[in-house]
């Protein structure tokens, strides 16, 4: 793959996975259980990795980065849907990259882009787990107390 493919490759997985990272950022606002929430935030936090190591890989093939993405659908505010459609975006992404990363032929952006479909391999299993009912998603808990109440759609209120 010569450097001018690569970077229209990246380019695209990079609007794809910030279309995802915009996605969970809504879904977060929506999913309120505490546990389910905090998973939320830690795939969000992954996602922005994933974004900034996507944005230096173009920089140092001349690229540049996209640009902003058409703001997310998310179905509806039941949790329950929210998380299941989260599971299966992921599952779609994975499906539809995995095969053209194996067409890369530069072996670092290869790594970094297998590193990214793992983690989010990982994060689909948060998303499954908490369709299930787990709340130990991101460990247990060391105390026997449970949390309560709900997450806030929005950090600050004013």
């Amino acid at each position: 793959m010569k450097s001018p493919e690569l970077v229209d490759l990246l380019r695209e997985f990079y609007t794809e996975r910030l279309r995802l990272t915009r996605r969970h950022e809504a879904g977060a606002r929506l999913v309120g259980q505490y546990d389910f929430n905090n998973a939320y935030q830690y795939v969000i936090a992954r996602g922005q990795s994933h974004l900034d190591w996507l944005r230096r890989a173009l920089a140092d093939l001349g690229g540049s980065e996209p640009g902003e993405v058409a703001p997310p659908q998310v179905p509806g505010k039941d949790q329950t849907a929210v998380l299941a459609d989260d599971s299966r975006l992921i599952q779609a992404f994975l499906d539809r990259w995995r095969p053209r990363v194996e067409q890369v032929t530069d072996s670092r952006q290869k790594l970094m882009l297998h590193v990214v479909l793992g983690e989010m391999s990982e994060q689909k299993r948060l998303f499954d787990q908490a369709l299930a009912g787990r709340t130990d998603l991101l460990g247990r808990r060391t105390s026997p107390s449970t949390a309560s109440g709900r997450v806030l759609p929005t950090r600050w209120i004013e």
